[in-house]
């Protein structure tokens, strides 16, 4: 899966949605990547960390980010 242009200089991209953050550099089909930037309910961190997502209550993605990745 290729990394969305907005997103070139991010790693961590979260969805309003479900509160769920996603790693870019590990990004899976079954994250629905692209469907997130066409609903654009997406957000970056800064910085740009899984520490941050999760201290903004970001889950990990099931599917692209470990709960050790950062």
């Amino acid at each position: 899966m290729s990394r969305p242009i907005k997103f070139e200089h991010f790693r961590w991209v979260g969805d309003k949605r479900v509160q769920r953050v996603h790693d870019l550099d590990n990004a899976q089909d079954a994250c629905g990547i692209d469907e997130l930037m066409e609903a654009e309910t997406f957000i970056c961190f800064g910085p740009d960390t899984l520490v941050e997502a999760r201290n903004r209550s970001y889950r990990p993605c099931p599917h692209c980010a470990s709960s050790d990745a950062a």
